[in-house]
């Protein structure tokens, strides 16, 4: 994939009505620090043009980068930060539920873990929201870079098991657990093939 141009199109806060577009989206989500502004410049072949915030946790809103003029990539707020007050936590879980079920042009959502740790309760309630909605998450195992090589297997698994072991929805599904490295952008490729394959399959319906 050539990424040719990126804007930040619509930046919505927690009142915002979220926009109507008409060209693919696709959604990155996961909790604070796992590395989502790193990812999402990777993928636009950025060095720092993510929002990110000064403050981690703090970040409310839902961003729209438009890349190509061809789709979307979706950045939903970071859940999970120890210190976010409960009102704080509510407003970004509506949110993001309100995404998931109201945007028509969602075609895939990536769901970001780091690759060091078992998946929280907060991940594990990510993918069966995101399944409720009607998806099944693409895992992005990320910081593969802070393990040894050897060990990438062995956590993917890991994070598999957990997944599928704690959700609430279905322990039958089945998904796609993609280590990435923000350092040599290890992974990339895999994720630009999962949009390119949705992409095509919208323009053959066009």
């Amino acid at each position: 994939m050539i990424i040719k141009t990126v804007n930040l199109e619509t930046v919505c806060g927690i009142t915002s009505k979220l926009p109507e577009n008409t060209k693919p989206e696709f959604a990155f989500a996961g909790k604070s620090n796992v590395g989502k502004s790193t990812l999402i410049n990777a993928l636009m072949n950025r060095k720092s043009y993510a929002r990110t915030s000064s403050t981690p946790g703090k970040t409310q809103t839902i961003n729209y980068y438009n890349v190509n003029d061809e789709f979307y990539l979706v950045d939903l707020p970071g859940y999970g930060y120890a210190t976010a007050g409960v009102k704080v936590k509510q407003q970004w879980g509506k949110m993001i539920e309100n995404y998931l079920h109201t945007s028509r042009k969602l075609d895939a959502v990536f769901l970001l873990v780091d690759i060091r740790h078992e998946p929280s309760e907060n991940d594990v309630m990510m993918f069966d929201w995101v399944l409720a909605a009607g998806f099944t998450p693409y895992i992005v195992a990320t910081k593969s870079d802070k393990i040894k090589r050897s060990q990438i297997a062995k956590q993917t698994a890991m994070i598999r098991r957990t997944i599928k072991d704690k959700s609430r929805v279905s322990h039958d599904v089945s998904f796609e657990v993609i280590p990435f490295s923000g350092l040599n952008k290890a992974g990339r490729e895999d994720i630009y093939n999962i949009i390119d394959g949705f992409l095509t399959k919208e323009n053959d319906m066009v």
